[in-house]
């Protein structure tokens, strides 16, 4: 099963602070025990919302809002992809994280991402190939 490990936003993290050497040095030896156990697809941290915009849509009509975004505790600061037997050997895993808002409270939000095999009938063969032809592609880059 694949997972989207989410780290949640803080007041610092939107102010654009960056994290200390030793955060980053217990988060790096966080993420060599993620690749070491075979589990880590992907992560990063994403810059503040206030270098974003979000594409609002209402029926054919685009609008583009740029940042910052208002509220901090449903923003993103950083994420992991993690493929992992179970919601709870994922539960573990972020158990074990460092705080990633050091001297303040943190949330870490765990969410599964769809598989081919959750669409049942709907995803066609035809798109099950276009699914795979994509994936190559982007194997490749």
């Amino acid at each position: 099963m694949r997972f989207m490990i989410i780290v949640k936003a803080s007041p610092d993290s939107e102010a654009g602070v960056l994290p200390t050497e030793e955060l980053m040095t217990a988060m790096g030896n966080y993420n060599e025990e993620l690749t070491k156990a075979g589990i880590l697809i992907d992560c990063d941290g994403l810059q503040p919302s206030s270098k974003g915009a979000r594409v609002r849509f209402s029926g054919e009509k685009r609008t583009v809002i740029d940042g910052p975004f208002a509220e901090t505790k449903e923003l993103i600061a950083g994420y992991w992809i993690w493929e992992v037997k179970s919601k709870e050997e994922a539960i573990e895993w972020v158990k074990r994280c460092p705080n990633p808002m050091p001297g303040t409270e943190a949330e870490i939000e765990i969410r599964p991402i769809y598989g081919a095999e959750d669409f049942g009938e709907e995803f066609t063969p035809q798109l099950r190939e276009q699914e795979e032809r994509i994936r190559e592609q982007m194997k490749k880059r």
